[in-house]
């Protein structure tokens, strides 16, 4: 079995607790870490309560760094939260220094697992987790564009009438404002979605992909349930060693940056990244999406 850390027990890091309580899996301790500590303590008491009901016995505490030791993942889920008006990358700085002090703290301990990173802006904050924590790159990882492809087959789906299970499409590049489709890699069934959707109903679902994270926080204050399944989805790749393929944030050695790109996920973090054939047009957009993201590494003060 499995322990997991979330450090952060905002709307994202219980969701994700909530999400791991009611799914099938190998995790069956999750240690809460909190600068409020009462509601830390507070979260993990109204978790197990939810445990009683449920065939996967976790159990849950509001904990300390120390309990890093023999953890299988940490999730980051600490920082300041995105407000309305505030683009991802308008967080930069304050959230540096948030993660400064969080991982200061992991290594003090003899953590030895996963870094999984679901903070904002969720590139650059995977990015600067790599390099504080002196982690191989394979063994730190950002949620990237894993609940962004989810809004892109739920939307298609909704178009063509046609289950998500049977549409393979992703978003890449940067979890923001620059990510894209690259529908000349997208595939429904065993048609290429250009079958079924026209130039301007792709161009419709990649606008409301890119915006349904403004719409939200606009309407209800915070996103949390999608990224929170995401994260559980991510934790399940790497504890069942399943060799699954998700569009995570891994790092890219030539450019030197983590984006949203399909990668073979197992329990050593990230066994490989699956570079797409792209076409001229997709692949300017993906050099565009990745200047992007160097800009705000540029942004922040060591």
């Amino acid at each position: 079995m499995a322990k997991v850390v979330i450090i952060g027990c905002g709307n994202v890091g219980m969701s994700y607790a909530y999400s791991l309580v009611l799914s099938k899996n190998k995790v069956d301790e999750i240690v809460l870490i909190d600068l409020n500590k009462d509601r830390a303590d507070g979260e993990a008491q109204d978790l197990n309560h939810a445990a009683t009901y449920n065939s996967n016995k976790i159990y849950a505490k509001a904990g300390d760094y120390s309990d890093c030791d023999g953890a299988d993942i940490i999730c980051i889920c600490a920082g300041v939260p995105q407000k309305q008006g505030e683009t991802r990358r308008d967080l930069i700085n304050k959230n540096y220094a948030v993660f400064k002090s969080i991982i200061g703290e992991v290594k003090k301990t003899n953590f030895d697992g996963i870094f999984l990173v679901a903070s904002n802006p969720l590139d650059v904050m995977t990015y600067i987790t790599y390099k504080l924590s002196g982690f191989p790159s394979y063994r730190v990882i950002g949620s990237g564009t894993v609940l962004d492809s989810a809004r892109l087959r739920g939307l298609i789906s909704d178009e063509i009438g046609i289950s998500p299970r049977n549409i393979h499409a992703y978003v890449i590049g940067e979890h923001g404002d620059s990510e894209f489709v690259p529908w000349s890699n997208a595939m429904i069934g065993l048609n290429t979605a250009k079958t079924y959707l026209t130039e301007d109903q792709r161009s419709r679902i990649l606008y409301n992909v890119r915006t349904s994270a403004y719409d939200i926080i606009n309407k209800k204050g915070n996103t949390c349930y999608g990224i929170g399944v995401c994260l559980t989805n991510i934790t399940n790749a790497i504890l069942e060693d399943s060799n699954e393929i998700m569009t995570i944030s891994a790092y890219n050695k030539e450019h030197d940056i983590y984006f949203g790109m399909p990668s073979i996920l197992n329990k050593h973090g990230v066994k490989k990244t699956l570079y797409l054939d792209l076409t001229k047009d997709e692949a300017n957009r993906l050099t565009d999406t990745m200047n992007a993201i160097k800009d705000t590494i540029d942004q922040i003060k060591w």
